[in-house]
């Protein structure tokens, strides 16, 4: 017995349904088991670390001694690091992506710049170090320094912070860009007086992003030279370094239990410094929120 058209239409249309709530049950699936294996990794981790978390591990350097070693090296230098990385690359990083979205022309130029820009925020991040060995640590005469590690991990996290600020300035209502060229004001007025902080929400979101991909790279810091065994605490942009990264890898790469359970203290160290960080600029953010709202 042929149906009618309306019968068809409704059996389309359950079939439709059912393989949205499978795609949907797919989804879920697939993030409820990256969540758990994350909370696997975590509650390891922390059984691991938890007990050599004590006010001698935060305030001691680096020994061949596990009982005696601790993170102090490497904590000041990535506190170093990453507030030299925030001062290099937010500004570059946010006055690039103004300018593309606002005060330059848009033609083939502004649209290969895109392309490249966009590209290089998969180049992997091993690049980024040898581009760094070559420039900053051999051809500008930086050395081993904070410098070095600073402008290549600013080079590292450029691309990230131009993209997602872009995104966000384009979600500027253009009825305030009217409203500002209504009162005679000129494009660069208009984009630094009013798409900026209208903006700045959205941008610091891809700066907690960018920044947490800093704080966590070890690949380019190896690269560079920084040190794996530090005595000493940097008190310049000039001197040699380390970073929680690069320790939490030298620990790991020894035969012994006992550094394995140093580097799980080290991961809670990096992560406590990331969240803490995350959390001040997520504060900042709901503060602007407020205000232009």
């Amino acid at each position: 017995m042929k149906r009618s058209p309306l019968e068809l239409s409704n059996t389309n249309i359950q079939k439709r349904h059912r393989k949205a709530r499978m795609f949907r049950l797919l989804c879920a699936g697939v993030t409820w088991l990256g969540a758990a294996l994350l909370a696997i990794l975590l509650i390891q981790i922390t059984l691991d670390g938890i007990k050599w978390l004590d006010i001698q591990f935060l305030t001691s350097f680096p020994s061949r001694f596990p009982y005696k070693a601790g993170v102090k090296s490497a904590l000041v230098g990535t506190l170093w690091l990453i507030t030299m990385i925030a001062i290099v690359s937010i500004p570059i990083g946010v006055a690039t992506a103004l300018y593309l979205e606002e005060l330059s022309r848009k033609g083939k130029i502004a649209k290969i710049v895109e392309v490249n820009i966009a590209n290089l925020a998969g180049v992997p991040s091993i690049v980024y170090g040898i581009i760094g060995l070559a420039i900053f640590v051999r051809g500008l005469g930086f050395e081993r320094s904070l410098v070095s590690g600073a402008l290549t991990m600013s080079l590292l996290i450029l691309p990230v912070i131009i993209i997602a600020s872009r995104e966000a300035i384009k979600t500027v209502p253009m009825s305030i860009r009217h409203a500002a060229y209504a009162l005679g004001a000129t494009k660069l007025q208009t984009a630094w007086a009013h798409v900026l902080p209208a903006s700045f929400p959205g941008i610091l979101t891809g700066v907690i992003l960018a920044l947490s991909r800093a704080i966590g790279e070890t690949a380019p810091l190896i690269m560079i030279g920084a040190l794996t065994y530090v005595a000493f605490l940097p008190e310049g942009p000039m001197d040699s370094f380390t970073a929680l990264p690069i320790q939490i890898f030298n620990w790991v790469s020894r035969p012994q239990q006992e550094f394995h359970e140093l580097a799980a203290g080290g991961i809670i160290v990096l992560l406590a410094v990331l969240l803490t960080m995350n959390a001040t600029a997520i504060y900042i953010r709901q503060k602007t929120e407020k205000k232009l709202q």
